[in-house]
Parts: C-alpha cells; structure tokens; sequence
C-alpha cells in the first residue's frame, strides 16, 4: 500500500492511501498498519509521511561511495543523527544557511526506513517485521560545518531546518519485501547527479535495524537513513554545491520521487 501524510484545507492531518487515482481515507497508524475505508479525500498539501520520534543515519554505507570519499570500508556501521528541526516536506524548500552560513551545501538520496514497531535487541532475522514501510530522503549536508567547523562531530552539518527532506510517500513492506534490491538516483536540475541500487550497502536494512537496536529502544516512528550512493557533489571535480534556484530531486525505485527546490535561508 502506498500511504500519504496530508493536510486538507482546514489544516487538519491524516493519512491516506494512493487507490486508482484517488485518495482515499485509511484507519490505523504505524504500529498496528493501515485499512482503506470507503471514503475519498482531498489534500491540499502533502505532508512528509511521518513525523519522526528521531532520525538515525548511516554513513559510509555504499562501498563505491565509501571509495570516491577515500575512506576505508567500516567494520561497524557509522551512525550519526539529525534533529527533528530537520524534516522537511515534498516541495518545500531546502534552505541553504545563512545565520551560520555554508557555501558547501550537498545533496545525497538515501533511502529511509520508517520503523512501525517498537523494538529492542531485535534479530536481524526479524528485523523487517518492525518496518512500517520505506520512503525517499535527501540527507542534506553542509560540507564546511561536517567537515571543518563541527567539532570533529557531523551533526551541526547535518541537522540544519530543512535538511531532512522526506515522502513523497510510505510504501508499506507487502510491496517492498526485499529493500535492498532497489535503483535510487539524484537528479539536479534534471541531470542524474547519482545514480545505483541499495544492494551496493555494506550493511543491508536488516542488519542495520539488528545494530541500531541493540541495547537501544526504537520507537515507533523512527526513521533510519540507510545511506548515500557514489556521485555526491563533494566528490566531484569541480565540487557541484546546491544554489538558490536549485532543483533536487530523489527517486526511489518502488516508491517514486521527492522533489524539492533550493533557496537561501531568510534572516
């Protein structure tokens, strides 16, 4: 099931599912899954499709990708986090920061997996079952900030407002069984910026839910960053940083593509 997080022109939430063409109001929540009703919807805005509890990323976690950045293959999965501040909607605006400004500002499609159960010390034989389903993301990330001025630690690089583009959907497990078999691509401005399968990871969406529970509760609506393939504009001679005007969009093979512009932070 392809499920949206949406606002109709009260401004009210809910949730609803993609039906021949048609929107149509779902009963349920993450944990314990969606049922379509009878009822069509309409939906002014279309929301990021989940407010997430918290938001862990994986670094390094493609090995061509872990090549064009000279690191070495990590034996363990690299983690950091991003704040909640960060998520972002589809077709709303990345902000480049101003207050704390960054001329290096990147792209990375990533997929995202949203965790519906919650879990603990879980194997990772059953480490899908807590899945409630997978949506694209953009890991956006200011170069200077991770790289030089962050105190040796990514998250003031990584967690500016805006810099967690997530949607445009959730995709529900039934349709995604195997996460690891899937194409994901950057486009900018149209142009393929990056562009290769999640069976490229080092440590697949199992083993990641296995490592990120250990010892550590995931709540439900936890959202997990598997990663970014090679192709991101720090790497690239010349670097390719985003701009005012900018288009970036993600695409997700089975789940489709999140699209956002880019403009400077007002201040």
């Amino acid at each position: 099931m392809k499920i949206i997080r949406y606002e109709n022109n009260q401004g009210a939430v809910g949730y609803a599912a993609e039906m021949d063409d048609a929107l149509v109001e779902v009963e349920g929540n993450l944990t314990i899954g969606f049922t379509p009703t009878d009822k069509n919807v309409h939906a002014a805005r279309v929301l990021a499709p989940v407010a997430p509890t918290s938001i862990f990323c994986i670094g390094l976690n493609y090995r061509r990708h872990a090549e064009e950045s000279g690191a070495k293959i990590p034996k363990h999965p690299v983690l950091f986090m991003k704040g909640v501040n960060a998520l972002n909607h589809p077709h709303d605006p990345i902000r480049l920061p101003r207050a704390l400004a960054s001329g290096q500002v990147d792209f990375e499609c990533e997929l995202a997996v949203v965790i519906g159960r919650s879990c603990k010390n879980v194997s990772r034989s059953d480490a899908l079952k807590h899945v409630a389903g997978y949506t694209c993301a953009n890991d956006v990330s200011a170069r200077d900030w991770q790289k030089e001025w962050g105190g040796g630690q990514w998250c003031r690089g990584k967690t500016f407002d805006t810099f967690c583009p997530l949607g445009p959907r959730l995709v529900t497990p039934d349709e995604i069984p195997d996460p690891n078999v899937l194409r994901i691509q950057t486009r900018l401005n149209g142009e393929i910026m990056q562009d290769s399968n999640t069976r490229d990871m080092i440590f697949d969406v199992p083993t990641l839910i296995e490592f990120l529970s250990g010892s550590t509760t995931l709540l439900p609506g936890t959202v997990i960053l598997t990663g970014t393939p090679e192709g991101v504009g720090m790497a690239r001679k010349p670097p390719v940083w985003l701009k005012s005007g900018d288009t970036v969009k993600i695409e997700i093979e089975g789940i489709g593509c999140l699209a956002n512009p880019v403009e400077e932070e007002k201040i």
